[in-house]
């Protein structure tokens, strides 16, 4: 079993930024790959970044690429999502997800966290 505890969420304008983390605990996280994905309302959960906790190879949604940077504490058993340049179209439920293999697949995700909210003001 993994668990996956988000926080950081909250509320920001247009042009903000916002870091969420992510604690995982277990006894074999280290061999997922985490990942945060987002889901507004009325719209499928989608990707939006990952990152391996070896290797710290990252992949991003082209929608936050350039915004958004995925990284993790292996230390801290700490994944971060950090937001720039935040749009009222980033509004969604942030989710912390780990898989084995790595996904951009919501459906192939082993592990949810229980989700943290953003919303951006215009």
């Amino acid at each position: 079993q993994v668990q996956l505890v988000e926080s950081g969420g909250g509320l920001v304008q247009a042009g903000g930024s916002l870091r969420l983390s992510c604690v995982a605990s277990g006894r074999t996280f280290s061999n997922y790959v985490m990942a945060w994905f987002r889901q507004a309302p009325g719209k499928e959960r989608e990707f939006v970044a990952t990152i391996t906790w070896g290797g710290g190879r990252v992949a991003y949604a082209d929608s936050v690429k350039g915004r958004f940077t995925i990284s993790r504490d292996s230390a801290k058993n700490t994944v971060y999502l950090q937001m720039v340049s935040l749009k009222p179209d980033d509004t969604a439920v942030y989710y912390c997800a780990a898989s084995q293999p790595i996904t951009a697949r919501a459906e192939y995700v082993d592990y949810w966290g229980q989700g943290t909210q953003v919303t951006v003001s215009s």
